[in-house]
């Protein structure tokens, strides 16, 4: 066996190592003692090691992970996961869904960022169109917001999300999504 062949092989057993252990965390159960009885702290932190095996290399899944760490004050962690699930191309989906964990953790900066990149990509989207506005407008900045709503409902103005995303932001309310 050359050199070359022997990489392939080494390279074929890690992934299948890898895939299997992903499979088995998915398959066993999470037992009590993970959590049951240890401070709150112990207990989040060995749930948050399952939910990363479980989030695998998912971006979706990473940016829910980081989520909790963000809002949990434990940013360098959550940057971390984010820096790792932004390595590979990402959707204007997980963009808003990165803005939203750093707008939930109070990083309305690098939430804008996110924002933003969104509407540069997705224009006439509706729906990022509401939501996003409905972010600008809980930070204050009416007149982005109301320009982003009307955006919005010149596309659709029969969509109840949106109207509720704009409706909840003049009174503090953040919008309610499916992830």
């Amino acid at each position: 066996m050359n050199r070359k062949q022997l990489c392939v092989v080494v390279a074929l057993a890690l992934a299948v190592g890898a895939t299997f252990g992903v499979v088995l965390a998915k398959k066993s159960p999470i037992e009590a003692s993970t959590y049951v009885g240890k401070e709150p702290e112990a207990a989040a932190d060995a749930l948050l090691e399952i939910a990363k095996v479980l989030a695998a290399s998912g971006s979706f899944e990473n940016i829910y992970v980081s989520r909790v760490y963000f809002q949990s004050g434990r940013k360098e962690e959550a940057q971390a996961i984010l820096d790792k699930a932004l390595a590979k191309k990402t959707t204007s989906g997980d963009r808003v869904r990165l803005g939203r964990a750093y707008f939930q953790g109070g990083d309305w900066a690098k939430a804008k960022e996110q924002f933003d990149q969104v509407l540069a990509a997705a224009p006439k989207d509706e729906d990022w169109l509401a939501e996003i506005g409905a972010y600008y407008n809980l930070q204050g900045d009416r007149e982005h917001a109301e320009e982003l709503f009307r955006r919005s409902f010149a596309v659709s103005s029969s969509s109840l999300k949106n109207v509720l995303a704009a409706a909840g932001s003049y009174v503090g309310v953040s919008p309610l999504r499916k992830p």
